[in-house]
């Protein structure tokens, strides 16, 4: 105990991950010698990471799980890494992508940004680097950010692709982002989403006013076994949510946004001319 370093969790991430391993491993008594036993990783390398020089990896994570009891957990260590490695993702939403890659629908409702899943890379490299300018996150989180939103956009690309269903308010389309040539080409990537065969794209324009039941950005997702679920985020928190009595209801209220909603010819009409207008 005299070479005991002190913690800081509240300095980064990562401090907190490596604080939470030591207090999990000492409440059951456990030597540092004693978890790198059970988790096959050296007692060097648990004292780097619960000290923060050195970050912790998914399979060490997975490896504290198993250890530790913690495994499919809601705090499993899992979890708190993925958290971390993804940077501000919010509460739920990496389990939600889990979902989202074997989903058969998915509905999706955004307001002022592209919905993620439409994104170019070049419009999504754009907000990640307007939130480093905030220092809302590091250049590094911000790369993760974009190669996370590739890898959910590669899932969506399979054998039998699933039925994607898309309402975007105008604000969408209208809000420039990244200048005329990335905001040209986006537009021009949701023309061609348009025209997939598993695929429907209606624009929610500014007259719908007080009859657009959402606002706030909302994900549902019909799973093989047709059971269905809800993400929906504020700028601080993100829920998943499972429970029909909430979850029905939202799927209902899109179904009215979308009879509010443009048709996808109408929709496909205002975007082409948005994009006409951009130099």
């Amino acid at each position: 105990m005299v070479n005991r370093k002190p913690l800081h969790p509240e300095s980064s991430p990562e401090a907190a991950f490596g604080a939470r391993v030591r207090s999990s491993r000492e409440a059951r008594g456990w030597s540092q010698e004693d978890l790198a036993a059970r988790t096959e990783y050296s007692s060097k390398h648990i004292s780097a990471v619960e000290t923060a020089r050195k970050p912790p990896t998914l399979p060490f994570s997975r490896a504290l799980d198993i250890a530790l009891g913690t495994a499919g957990e809601a705090d499993s260590f899992e979890r708190e890494w993925r958290a971390l490695r993804h940077g501000t993702l919010l509460e739920g939403f990496p389990e939600y992508v889990g979902h989202e890659g074997r989903a058969v629908e998915i509905r999706l409702y955004e307001i002022g940004i592209i919905p993620g899943l439409l994104q170019t890379p070049e419009y999504a490299r754009v907000l990640a680097d307007s939130a480093v300018k905030r220092g809302a996150i590091t250049p590094e989180q911000a790369t993760e950010r974009v190669r996370f939103l590739a890898k959910r956009q590669q899932a969506l690309e399979r054998h039998r692709p699933p039925m994607i269903l898309v309402v975007m308010d105008e604000s969408c389309i209208r809000r420039p982002v990244g200048g005329p040539a990335v905001m040209g080409a986006q537009l021009e990537r949701l023309e061609e989403f348009a025209a997939r065969p598993n695929t429907v794209l209606q624009v929610a324009p500014f007259e719908v006013g007080e009859r657009r039941p959402f606002d706030l950005p909302v994900n549902l997702l019909t799973l093989p076994d047709r059971s269905v679920m809800a993400y929906a985020e504020s700028q601080a928190h993100g829920r998943l949510d499972r429970e029909s009595a909430t979850v029905l209801p939202m799927l209902t209220a899109y179904h009215q946004l979308q009879a509010e909603a443009m048709s996808q010819a109408a929709s496909v009409a205002m975007i082409t001319e948005v994009r006409k207008g951009t130099p």
